[in-house]
């Protein structure tokens, strides 16, 4: 879905066992390159790769990587858009888990080997040799409310809680704002973090009020899609309490 000029908002369906799960994916366009946020769950490039083509962007263009954080369906197919030059971007609490030095903390040992086995042999290894610890994923640390030139210009918001590095992203001229998983929307209704995947829960609505900052016109949220309502209003209704 085009956003804006510059923002085209993904949205794929997953299966999950006995459930589905719908992702959305961010592209931001600049005139001959592009940058993904994200970059769903192991096994999820070839349908990223074909609704980029679908929205008129060469997935084979120079391109950059920014992730939100180290959770497993944002990471999943990092191994396949990593390449040579390819400039991967993630806050510093989260690198240590994206580079594979730590355990993702919501990725337990047998969920990761329950993966890997439904997984075809080359996607397993590409993900086990990405996440191993002996190769470098993130080049690029962000620091909050740094300036990227993406899109005509994108400021990261230091947002954690739902895991230590969480960041969001502001696109100042379409006034679109990219929580990652700060926020989600469900049954049309902006909300705040879902509760049983969100370690630190006071800590992620402190995180939330960082939003009222900012002129918003659209709501990307990883879950649940886009939101186009008074976000302001409901941002300042999630966090009066706070």
């Amino acid at each position: 879905m085009k956003i804006s000029d510059q923002i085209e908002m993904l949205e794929l369906s997953l299966s999950m066992g006995d459930r589905e799960m719908v992702i959305h994916p961010v592209v931001i366009r600049d005139k001959d390159s592009y940058v993904l946020v994200d970059t769903g769950m192991p096994g999820c490039y070839g349908k990223i790769v074909e609704l980029m083509s679908q929205a008129g962007i060469d997935p084979a263009a120079p391109h950059s990587i920014i992730l939100t954080h180290q959770d497993i369906d944002h990471v999943g197919s990092l191994p396949q858009f990593k390449g040579e030059g390819v400039e991967v971007y993630a806050h510093a609490e989260d690198q240590p888990y994206i580079d594979g030095l730590k355990p993702m903390i919501k990725f337990s040992a047998d969920r990761k080997k329950g993966l890997l086995e439904s997984l075809p042999t080359q996607l397993a290894e590409a993900f086990e040799a990405t996440f191993s610890g002996k190769v470098t994923n993130v080049t690029r640390l962000l620091a909050d409310g740094e300036k990227l030139p993406f899109g005509g210009g994108l400021t990261v918001i230091y947002t954690p809680g739902h895991t230590p590095g969480h960041i969001s992203l502001y696109h100042e001229p379409s006034k679109t704002l990219i929580t990652g998983d700060a926020m989600v929307v469900n049954n049309g209704e902006l909300q705040g973090p879902n509760p049983p995947v969100t370690p630190n829960m006071d800590e992620a609505m402190q995180s939330i009020t960082k939003f009222k900052a900012y002129p918003i016109e659209n709501v990307i949220c990883y879950h649940g899609g886009l939101y186009q309502g008074d976000a302001g209003a409901r941002i300042a209704e999630l966090t009066e309490s706070l």
